[in-house]
């Protein structure tokens, strides 16, 4: 019988290795339609560990400084605002052991996307407010009449401390002009501006993706204020900002939506602050080859080369500064959403994973013990 899974027919597992240009270590990924799996897998594709955490990705798993994992997972209870909701809410921040034990957890029901573990016990995260009445009206732009109910959700970043209390947060409603972020006119007026992605920068300030208004910002945590954009007519529909070493900025560009293009297409792209100039860009030949209209990250690995998660196909590659690939693996685990709410509302079987990380051989010592 032939497998009607067209991905899953294509191959997983190693697609392609070139030992001597990848970088050396393990691939770090959360199947998102898994119950809570984990796996670190070598360059030649098999699993070196896996980690069994108690709830689903919500979306995805970091490693620390102290070989602790990161994990953002979803609350199984928590209140489902909209359909889409139910794709990328989180819950609940965890960190635990190279056993999956749990040494540390918080909560907040609207988390979402994003969380920042900083090893610490500190954690920077997206959740949400409902904007109603004139404060959900004065947001433009998306389909007309898509509210959840009259609401429009807006955005929150947040910072705790090891102990949970809040030290710091910027609200979408306060710090954004509506009139100049609208949301882009594909997108449902559930969620705005729909961060995807927050990550604190060496000097201090937080930069943060706002997918539907196909914007990126750094954000003055004294005051709130944006003091830097990247806006439409460089990305569109943008995830997983990170900084280089030179200060630098790191992001996959979705494209889904793309001004002036009529066939879409993903990229990766390192963006000067200063001039907001492209300095390099990775996109396939042709380019509609590479393309995930939703999640997908990427990141500058030790010797230059960087690692590239095509999310809503499973595919995790590996290509250096011109753009060759020299690793590929693609995810082997598929299933569909197994809590009843999000199979019902969304029953494919897939693999796709939100981010997957590589860490070098000494930053995981204890896998090696």
């Amino acid at each position: 019988m032939v497998d009607q899974n067209t991905l899953r027919r294509r191959g997983t597992g190693l697609i392609a290795c070139d030992p001597d240009a990848a970088s050396p270590g393990y691939t770090l990924f959360a199947p998102l339609t898994g119950t809570g799996q984990v796996y670190l897998v070598g360059l030649d594709g098999t699993v070196a560990h896996r980690w069994d955490l108690p709830y689903r990705p919500g979306c995805h798993a970091r490693l620390l400084p102290n070989g602790n994992l990161a994990y953002n997972g979803a609350l199984p209870d928590a209140p489902i605002l909209f359909p889409g909701w139910l794709t990328y809410h989180g819950g609940v921040l965890c960190e635990a052991d190279s056993s999956g034990a749990i040494v540390r957890e918080y909560r907040d029901d609207l988390q979402h996307h994003d969380a920042y573990h900083y090893g610490d016990g500190r954690v920077l995260y997206i959740t949400v407010e409902p904007l109603a009445g004139a404060a959900a009206r004065a947001v433009p732009g998306g389909v007309a009449g898509s509210e959840a109910g009259g609401i429009v959700y807006a955005d929150v970043i947040k910072e705790i401390d090891a102990s949970g209390a809040v030290t710091w947060s910027w609200r979408a409603a306060e710090h954004l002009d509506a009139a100049l972020y609208p949301l882009q006119p594909h997108y449902r007026r559930e969620h705005w501006p729909h961060i995807n992605g927050v990550y604190p920068l060496a000097d201090g300030t937080v930069v943060a993706s706002l997918r539907s208004v196909s914007t990126v910002v750094i954000i003055d945590r004294a005051v709130g204020e944006i003091i830097w954009r990247l806006g439409p007519d460089t990305v569109a529909q943008q995830h997983c900002p990170s900084e280089l070493p030179d200060g630098s900025l790191l992001l996959f560009d979705n494209g889904a939506f793309r001004d002036g293009e009529n066939v879409p297409y993903s990229r990766v792209i390192e963006v000067d602050r200063g001039t907001r100039a492209i300095t390099w860009e990775y996109r396939d030949s042709p380019p509609e080859n590479f393309f995930t209209a939703l999640m997908g990250s990427a990141q500058r690995l030790l010797n230059g080369n960087t690692l590239v998660t095509e999310s809503m196909f499973g595919r995790i590659f590996e290509v250096d500064r011109n753009g060759q690939v020299c690793w590929e693996y693609v995810v082997p685990y598929f299933s569909a959403y197994h809590d009843e709410e999000a199979a019902r509302l969304f029953p494919d079987v897939t693999n796709a994973v939100f981010r997957a990380y590589r860490y070098a051989p000494d930053e995981v010592p204890w896998l090696r013990g």
